[in-house]
């Protein structure tokens, strides 16, 4: 059996894929895997560019294990301690918190991902004040080599955990991840239109005062959309009671929602590739069509609906995380590029923000951060385009996002990250065989 990524960048046939349905089954694929002298890796839904899953070793689905094990709450802070199957997606995770009148902190644009698999690799979202996914993991309890299971936490077993909250998988399998939500929230969403020149002007104030901030740039366009979040009450109990006017409003902003996405995000973005694709000389015009056609929309729901989109137009990316303070003359330099060489790119760049963090490696360890994430149509040839953005990248001591795709290795990453060794010895110590490698693995964290 062949297993692909979404983006179809991977491609790889493991000498068998097994589906755990339990802790019990868990430690028992791996432990079968290893007498019979095979490496292990886990798939989730599939969304990183990187071959971060890939094995020709045993693949382990962990779509079985999607279960809701405990909320514990806070009565204090209304926050609570939610444990989940490490295998469920996002999606689900979110409507389970919904029930209970919970939500995440913050999520990124796209809801596909297992939870394993999103803190593993560094998932986050955007806002100066709301860091990635893995910040709010609490504990985990992680699957060895000898099938064991360890339960880890910042008090017990500290340094697996630090390793394993955002560690690509190397130290073990993540079998159950807990997680602090916080009270469900809506946000009040304006999207806009605005010249570039402006946003690069105000970005400071943009950021630090909006609760979530981000924007996409059409490559040489001069005008770019800007989607800025603000926190608001929840407009529902967990019951899901309204009035009927917060209903109606509920769902004419669910409707122009889908309108947005489907018809003017996907299809029209969708159809403009395509066109780009056949026809490059057109497509710095289509650029600035789209640019100009987008339009400001302001609406509010759960923060869940506003965080994550339906992105059904496939892509490829690259996205590294640069000190926020040099964004600017980064995103100038890639634009620079771009109009010296006429390269052929109808798909606009995401640039995102977070506060410094302290998780070993996550991409924001220890500096206030801007990702931005350089994409290209699945159709269209990206590697001197991303060659090239990641040589701008690279002169400013940027990280490259674990799951998309890069050329980094241990060498370069040593330099970015000062806990790396540390999370070699961790991972050294929990599986000094390498069951838990691949390629990929041993290429950006060594050994």
């Amino acid at each position: 059996m062949i297993w692909t990524n979404w983006a179809r960048t991977v491609s790889v046939t493991p000498v068998r894929q097994e589906q755990p349905a339990s802790a019990d089954e868990l430690s028992d694929a791996v432990r079968r895997a290893v007498k019979e002298g095979h490496q292990v890796r886990v798939v989730g839904g599939g969304h990183s560019f990187s071959p971060a899953a890939a094995t020709e070793g045993v693949q382990l689905n962990l779509d079985r294990m999607t279960a809701l094990h405990r909320v514990e709450r806070d009565p204090d802070t209304g926050h609570a301690l939610v444990t989940v199957g490490a295998g469920m997606r996002l999606r689900q995770l979110n409507q389970v918190l919904a029930e209970r009148g919970l939500a995440m902190q913050n999520l990124g644009d796209i809801d596909q991902q297992s939870v394993a698999g999103a803190i593993s690799t560094g998932t986050h979202g955007t806002g100066a004040r709301f860091g990635g996914l893995a910040t709010r993991v609490r504990a985990l309890t992680i699957v060895g080599p000898d099938g064991e299971v360890t339960r880890a936490t910042s008090t017990e077993h500290h340094d697996l955990f630090e390793a394993s909250r955002l560690g690509l998988g190397a130290t073990g399998v993540l079998s159950t991840v807990t997680i602090e939500a916080v009270p469900a929230f809506d946000l009040h969403a304006v999207e806009d239109v605005l010249p570039v020149e402006r946003v690069f002007e105000e970005l400071g104030h943009l950021v630090d005062e909006t609760d979530h901030f981000e924007f996409f740039w059409f490559p040489t366009a001069n005008r770019v959309q800007t989607l800025s979040n603000t926190r608001v009450e929840a407009s529902a109990d967990p019951g899901g009671h309204m009035g009927v006017g917060r209903r109606l409003r509920r769902m004419a902003a669910a409707a122009r929602t889908f309108v947005d996405e489907e018809v003017l995000s996907n299809t029209a973005l969708e159809l403009a590739n395509r066109t780009a694709t056949a026809f490059p000389a057109v497509t710095p015009t289509l650029n600035a069509v789209a640019a100009r056609a987008l339009r400001p929309r302001t609406y509010t729901a759960p923060s869940y609906e506003v965080l994550c989109t339906n992105r059904r137009v496939r892509f490829r990316e690259t996205e590294y995380a640069v000190p926020r303070a040099l964004v600017v003359d980064v995103l100038r330099e890639i634009d620079g590029w771009l109009r010296r060489t006429g390269e052929n790119v109808p798909f606009p760049m995401e640039i995102r923000f977070a506060p410094a963090d302290d998780v070993w490696l996550s991409t924001a360890y220890g500096r206030d951060t801007a990702y931005i994430a350089v994409q290209q149509y699945w159709r269209l040839p990206y590697s001197r385009y991303f060659d090239a953005a990641e040589r701008i990248f690279t002169a400013v001591g940027g990280r490259p996002h674990w799951g998309k795709l890069h050329t980094r290795d241990a060498e370069y990453l040593e330099g970015q990250y000062r806990r790396l060794p540390d999370f070699r010895r961790v991972r050294d110590a929990a599986d000094p065989e390498g069951v838990f490698a691949n390629p990929y693995t041993r290429r950006v964290l060594g050994g």
